[in-house]
């Protein structure tokens, strides 16, 4: 019996026999650091009965293999059937050590495992000559023992702070939108979020992680911009410019046109007597109902009410407005002169970003390339070299990452997941950043009206790694993608309640690279 063998068994015995033994290194465990499948059975086995009864299974491990055993592989059945027929002997050699040295011991091993589990990966990495991911590999180890110190006392000092930290974090969005889309969304847009947006093909996602990133960097922040392989460096930068400048770069959408903005439902149907209001008269109160315009309005209704009734004003200036369901879209006027060429684009680029000096670091990546590890690399590159660190990371988009190690694809998609947690978890320059990302959502989501939980696409463990899942609707038909028209809904949030019909209405411009022109309920 080698070493190895020797001490994962008493490993297990410990397991089997010993509630103290088991209270005191169940913090430590896990799986992969035994190296025998069938020590990883027993000990997975003995972790599941002290979790449910608080105590070692000691004689009723035997009732335990006899209820597993249908599955599972010879080989294993026969070396388990070995190890509980030694049981009782081996037992009592055991019980005569001292309990406190066989827990140093197991510590001992699990951080040696740890430590040998990091550098085959380490070496995988190097062989396959992914020397950037192999050195965020290096950088970001931290050994068992290392682990432990983690634990904050509430009875000293130190945990007041934390008590200010939490609430610092909880309560400063880092990304902040005015009016509706703010009261919805800005409490959601806080240090150690991670944010997704589900949405079907073409619902504008890559739009509005533009939008964040350039508000971001605009509100103060440090914004990294990971583009995973939806598109190209420089179709990137020149939607960038685009959206800076509200003109497009094509001359079928420049001219005269028209895009949406809000109004009261209430000012078009002539219902309102309030003082501050705009407008005097109504544009629909003979033509349509109030479930009508809200429902089936179209961009021709507007549009021919807009030619029909030039002196009319669109209003939200109550109060009341603010929180009540009454926003609707109604059209203005505006004329994109001519086509965004370079000089105009490089122009509006060095005024937003060079001379306010607003760092947004964009890094692009051909599809199938990018890894949670790259992105670590190179986030401690850049604050090695640049002193760059960011307050919030955009990655456009998840879908397209790809696992540091094969595996099942659905795991693999859990597993990327799970990691991009963890970056959204992981200090730097002490503090947290935000994460936002977007995720496609599945084949059924094109015919629904609203997205909800049973949208996943690939894996619905995603749910249980974001702080908050976000929708993006447009119906079926396409009648709100013609107004200008996105409806946002919560689909989880993890510190709220949260309602699939909890909606807020977004107007947009993508022609003009605007995602976000006006909001309201």
């Amino acid at each position: 019996m080698s070493d190895q063998q020797f001490i994962e068994r008493k490993i297990i015995i410990g397991l089997i026999t010993s509630t103290d033994f088991l209270k005191q290194i169940r913090g430590l465990y896990q799986n992969r650091l035994l190296n025998s499948p069938s020590a990883k059975r027993l000990a997975t086995w003995c972790i599941e009965y002290f979790d449910k009864f608080k105590e070692a299974p000691q004689k009723n491990i035997e009732g335990i293999y006899f209820d597993k055993l249908k599955g599972l592989p010879k080989d294993i059945v026969e070396d388990i059937g070995e190890i509980l027929d030694g049981l009782s002997k081996e037992y009592e050699d055991q019980s005569k050590t001292d309990q406190d040295y066989l827990i140093s011991q197991t510590k001992q091993y699990f951080a040696s495992r740890h430590l040998e589990i990091h550098e085959e990966k380490l070496k995988a990495l190097r062989e396959n000559g992914d020397l950037m991911a192999a050195t965020a590999l290096a950088r970001s180890f931290k050994g068992i023992t290392q682990e432990e110190d983690l634990a904050l006392n509430f009875a000293t000092q130190n945990a007041l702070r934390a008590v200010e930290k939490a609430f610092e974090e909880s309560s400063v969005p880092l990304i902040s939108y005015p009016k509706a889309l703010g009261r919805f969304l800005n409490s959601k847009l806080i240090r150690g979020g991670f944010v997704a947006f589900l949405a079907s093909e073409k619902r504008g996602k890559s739009f509005l992680l533009m939008d964040m990133a350039t508000r971001s960097a605009y509100q103060g922040n440090k914004v990294a911009f990971f583009q995973a392989g939806d598109m190209t460096e420089s179709a990137q930068i020149r939607r960038f410019c685009i959206h800076l400048s509200k003109t497009s770069d094509r001359e079928e959408y420049c001219g005269r046109m028209l895009q949406p903005v809000p109004d009261c439902i209430f000012n078009q149907l002539n219902l309102c007597t309030k003082k501050e209001r705009e407008c005097n008269f109504g544009v629909f109160e003979d033509r349509f109902s109030e479930k009508d315009i809200r429902d089936s309005i179209t961009k021709q209704d507007l549009e021919d009410a807009f030619r029909d009734n030039p002196d009319y004003k669109n209003c939200y200036n109550c109060e009341e407005y603010k929180f009540k369901p009454w926003g609707v879209p109604w059209v203005e006027e505006i004329t994109v002169k001519e086509p965004l060429d370079v000089r105009q684009a490089k122009k509006v680029f060095r005024r937003y970003f060079i001379k306010e000096n607003r760092p947004i670091m964009l890094s692009t990546h051909s599809n199938g390339t990018l890894t949670i590890s790259k992105i670590k690399a190179l986030l401690n590159e850049w604050e090695i070299s640049q002193d760059f660190i960011p307050d919030v990371i955009i990655i456009d988009y998840a879908d397209l990452l790809v696992p540091d190690s094969k595996m099942e694809f659905r795991h693999q998609q859990n597993e990327i997941w799970k990691n991009l947690r963890a970056l959204s978890q992981e200090e730097r320059g002490g503090k947290l950043p935000l994460l936002v990302t977007a995720t496609q959502a599945d084949a059924n989501s094109y015919d629904k009206n609203l997205l909800t939980l049973g949208n996943f696409s690939e894996d619905k463990r995603k749910y249980g790694h974001v702080t908050s899942m976000l929708g993006l609707n447009q119906d079926p038909k396409g009648r709100e993608k013609r107004i200008g028209m996105m409806r946002i809904n919560e689909i989880v949030l993890r510190e709220d309640e949260f309602n699939s019909n909890n909606v807020v209405y977004v107007l947009q411009n993508l022609k003009r690279g605007l995602p976000v022109i006006g909001s309201f309920f």
